[in-house]
């Protein structure tokens, strides 16, 4: 594994739309429907704008040069369990692909880990798609531990 040291994590702005919705897009296991057609571009700003406002929930890009070359969002959810203490949910998290391999994920995960750390949460939680193999092996060796089912509902 290289050391990514010229790696920059922070919060994403509305230029990186366009590098961020190439990830997804590139992703064949997701099966999100995503695209970068043109016509699309409305759905994400509008999407990025509710994120954007929201001060419980972050997106994030990993750059190195000028280049996105990764991405996840955080979200502090708290709820009555646990006598109300906070807990950070991370999502979409997605490396470029000829970009994996060389730390970035580790990297985000460390700086979610952190920010967690920062707002109190008591825990880090993610899900991955159970056709992630590689990435459930990944999840684990940075010492998350595989505790729940998952289950979701399409509604379209």
């Amino acid at each position: 594994m290289h050391a990514m040291t010229d790696l920059d994590i922070r919060k994403a702005e509305r230029a990186d739309l366009p590098a961020i919705i190439a990830l997804f897009a590139a992703d064949d296991v997701g099966a999100h429907d995503d695209t970068v057609e043109p016509e699309a571009f409305g759905d994400y700003l509008a999407a990025f704008v509710r994120i954007e406002a929201s001060p419980l929930q972050t997106l994030y890009v990993a750059c190195r040069g000028q280049g996105v070359v990764g991405t996840f969002q955080t979200t502090l959810l708290t709820s009555l369990p646990g006598r109300g203490r906070p807990r950070l949910l991370i999502e979409a998290v997605q490396t470029r692909t000829d970009m994996r391999g060389r730390g970035i994920g580790e990297r985000m995960m460390r700086h979610a880990i952190e920010r967690a750390r920062e707002e109190g949460a008591v825990k880090v939680q993610l899900s991955s798609n159970a056709a992630r193999s590689d990435a459930h092996r990944f999840y684990e060796r940075l010492g998350f531990v595989r505790s729940h089912f998952g289950f979701h509902m399409p509604l379209k």
